[in-house]
């Protein structure tokens, strides 16, 4: 526990030096490391150790994903897709007696969700840029987190003193369905407290729906709240499942007492779209 502790506190302080950074290109390159080494987990943990030549083209194409809010970089995307495919098809043909398509398949899907969740991150940074937005990009992406990984840690808490009723025992023994309520919870009321928190402090929420911060605007954050966790909770089991097949405990080791990336970012996986989604379509109204 105490390990845990200790990288929890190292990890929230690196993620608040990487905040005051929000508004440079470093921002989208630490996420595109971090998005990155989250690939290359779930290649370890497929069975392709050895064969680099499906990983490396990760590389550049998680850049690309990255870095696609450029102008300059954005009509790159669509051709240089079409090349990544034409690799992987390629590499499958020469490498068919050495390399299982199915092992391949499982690494370019989970990458993907593993690539649409860290764009989301990268998108809300354009969607609200701070010379116009100020910091509300930022509330969303803590928002997206406090979801996550509070709901978790509600989850875990009320599972351990609350939970009989096994929820997938057979994916995650130690889940339980008293847990995911807890979790649910959790989420809302941590949700609705940053909400209240950031409109104190900004007094810019009442831009979120272009009323005032009332109750409205708190029921809508709690159901977006509930909805999070439910997909917080299918992410990790998600991730659980993966591990299952393959027989290993963790993705990683780089969190000590945590794991890996995804053992670390699994419950935010559906979480950072799902809110990036919401955030486009119902708060605001954009021209």
């Amino acid at each position: 526990m105490k390990t845990r502790i200790i990288t929890s506190v190292v990890g929230l302080a690196f993620l608040a030096g990487l905040l005051c950074l929000f508004d440079t290109i470093v921002f989208d390159l630490v996420v595109a490391g971090i998005c990155m080494l989250a690939i290359h987990e779930v290649y370890s943990a497929v069975g392709l150790q050895g064969h680099w030549g499906a990983y490396l083209p990760f590389v550049p194409f998680t850049l690309l994903i990255m870095l696609s809010n450029s102008r300059y970089v954005l009509p790159l995307v669509l051709p240089l897709a079409f090349v990544f495919a034409l690799y992987l098809c390629v590499y499958v043909i020469r490498r068919h007696e050495t390399v299982e398509f199915g092992r391949l398949g499982g690494l370019v899907f989970f990458s993907g969700v593993i690539l649409l969740c860290f764009y989301s991150l990268v998108y809300l940074k354009r969607l609200l840029p701070p010379e116009i937005y100020h910091g509300d990009a930022i509330f969303f992406i803590l928002l997206i987190l406090c979801f996550a990984w509070g709901g978790d840690s509600a989850a875990y808490f009320a599972g351990r003193f609350l939970g009989k009723h096994k929820l997938a025992p057979k994916v995650s023994p130690n889940k339980t369905v008293e847990g995911a309520v807890g979790g649910v919870l959790g989420s809302v009321v941590l949700g609705v407290a940053a909400t209240a928190i950031y409109a104190a402090i900004s007094q810019r929420v009442e831009l979120f729906t272009s009323t005032e911060a009332s109750v409205l605007l708190y029921l809508t954050v709690a159901l977006l709240a509930a909805v999070a966790s439910v997909l917080g909770i299918l992410g990790d089991l998600f991730a659980s499942a993966v591990k299952r097949q393959y027989g290993i405990k963790d993705y990683g080791t780089i969190f000590p007492g945590h794991g890996g990336v995804l053992d670390r970012f699994d419950s935010v996986m559906f979480i950072a779209p799902f809110v990036t989604i919401v955030v486009t379509f119902v708060f605001y109204h954009f021209q």
